[in-house]
């Protein structure tokens, strides 16, 4: 049986591939590079790149934000602080631009992630 299925081109590694991939992927760097995706997104959601307001969205970066910090909630203590704080402290970043990109704020406790971080301030 092949690991490609018929939707699959010419080199394009099927799931029999990936899986076996995946599974010598350490937890840690999944958990952290899932991190680090959510932190891109949502920078972008909150106009922090080159193209600025181009894809700016604040209620997508809400979520965004918000998944991240339940992401470095539930998983600080199993991928240590040595990988968590640099993520704590993007995180922080991100919930302060939000603030800052926000035409009404948020009261203190309420932004995005604030129900697992608790109040951000600057």
């Amino acid at each position: 049986m092949s690991d490609t299925s018929p939707s699959d081109g010419p080199g394009t590694p099927g799931f029999d591939d990936m899986t076996r991939d995946i599974a010598e992927v350490p937890a840690v760097e999944v958990i952290v590079t899932v991190a680090v995706n959510l932190m891109s997104a949502a920078a972008v959601k909150l106009g922090l790149t080159e193209e600025g307001d181009k894809y700016k969205d604040l209620d997508e970066a809400r979520k965004l934000v918000t998944a991240l910090a339940g992401l470095l909630d539930a998983g600080a203590t199993e991928i240590s602080s040595f990988h968590a704080a640099p993520l704590r402290d993007g995180l922080k970043s991100l919930q302060l631009a939000f603030r800052e990109a926000s035409l009404v704020p948020d009261e203190p406790g309420q932004g995005p992630g604030e129900k697992y971080t608790g109040p951000v301030f600057g």
